[in-house]
């Protein structure tokens, strides 16, 4: 039985993928840090979609917890398989440089950096047995243009980008893909604090996007229309940057 696993998944983008991946007919695994609430409201709505969900507590950027939780997961169930990978999970801390603690700094670099790390050596193993699989890594307009305030995110992000393009080239001879999408500003719980209105003029499309809209770009990296796709990064900004 195959899953997809998308990290920090129970809110916002993350589950707006769980929901379109198993639209697509995908057992969803939801991984969470706190919040069990959210992520069994989101177990819901992908059962609902007649598939198995299955919704997994570990810090992706605890590695122990990793290797505890998912690692543990995997080596007891060999019938299951993850042939789908969404390293969705980030926090911004946002600050100028000056002004970033080494707390913030590091923690930002933990979650996306280790955290793709962590995670995805683990499952990429099981996929390059297979020969088969599709690793789409969650990064944003920061990483690739940078954007004031968030040093610290843009770094972090900046580094799974060339992480996405360098893994790509060492696994794709065993039929693995591996690509990233790029967020603009999207209507989330992590972009609550930014104006919309105050925004939205610099952007070509004259609004914030929608995390479905995100999900529909995952959907297409993961169907079988995307299997000649990788290395890439597929920016949903509304023609902020392009």
């Amino acid at each position: 039985m195959n899953y997809a696993l998308v990290t920090g998944g129970s809110r916002g983008i993350g589950k707006a993928v769980c929901i379109k991946l198993a639209e697509m007919g995908h057992n969803v695994i939801i991984n969470y840090t706190s919040n069990e609430e959210e992520a069994k409201k989101t177990q819901e709505a992908v059962k609902a979609k007649g598939v198995d969900a299955i919704i997994m507590k570990f810090d992706v950027g605890n590695i122990e917890q990793v290797d505890n939780t998912l690692g543990k997961w995997m080596e007891d169930n060999k019938d299951k398989n993850i042939s789908v990978l969404v390293n969705n999970a980030g926090i911004r801390r946002d600050n100028l440089l000056v002004f970033i603690n080494p707390e913030d700094w590091h923690k930002v670099m933990n979650i996306a950096v280790d955290g793709f790390y962590n995670v995805t050596r683990l499952v990429c193993k099981q996929m390059l047995s297979k020969r088969k699989g599709r690793i789409i890594n969650m990064v944003s307009l920061s990483g690739l243009k940078g954007m004031a305030g968030q040093t610290n995110y843009s770094a972090s992000k900046g580094a799974v980008i060339s992480a996405t393009k360098a893994l790509a080239q060492e696994v794709g001879k065993r039929g693995i893909t591996v690509n990233a999408v790029a967020p603009g500003f999207i209507k989330t719980d992590m972009t609550t604090d930014i104006p919309e209105d105050q925004f939205k003029a610099m952007i070509p499309l004259n609004r914030f996007g929608e995390a479905e809209e995100v999900a529909g770009v995952v959907g297409f990296l993961v169907s079988d229309a995307a299997s000649y796709v990788t290395g890439q990064v597929i920016s949903v900004n509304g023609g902020l940057y392009t």
